[in-house]
């Protein structure tokens, strides 16, 4: 199955990710990747409520990393297979101006 994460930064700024051949990330590994980048990035809820759903979590990290990581192999890599481990979704696209996720 064809599994890719795409990020929209700007109207012209896209990043796409294929995962084909890439080692698959396990849920658990995939949720904790994206707590540790959320913590480390100095990530924000964008609930009044403070709860952070997988898929806010997924945005704010995109939004957060900006072009700077989301251009170095290693950090993107992990991303996108963590991305696509937590949302337990093959094909995952990001949004950040529209703030929004799609599968």
């Amino acid at each position: 199955m064809h599994s890719e994460v795409s990020v929209r930064l700007t109207g012209n700024e896209e990043f796409r990710f294929d995962l084909e051949g890439q080692e698959p990330m396990a849920h658990e590994a995939g949720r904790r990747w994206l707590d540790d980048q959320f913590t480390s990035l100095d990530c924000e809820p964008l609930r009044a409520s403070g709860k952070v759903l997988l898929a806010d979590k997924v945005l704010t990290v995109a939004r957060a990393a900006g072009s700077a990581l989301l251009n170095d192999p290693v950090w993107s890599r992990d991303f996108a297979r963590a991305a696509s481990a937590a949302l337990a979704k093959p094909v995952v696209r990001v949004d950040v101006p529209g703030m929004a996720v799609s599968y």
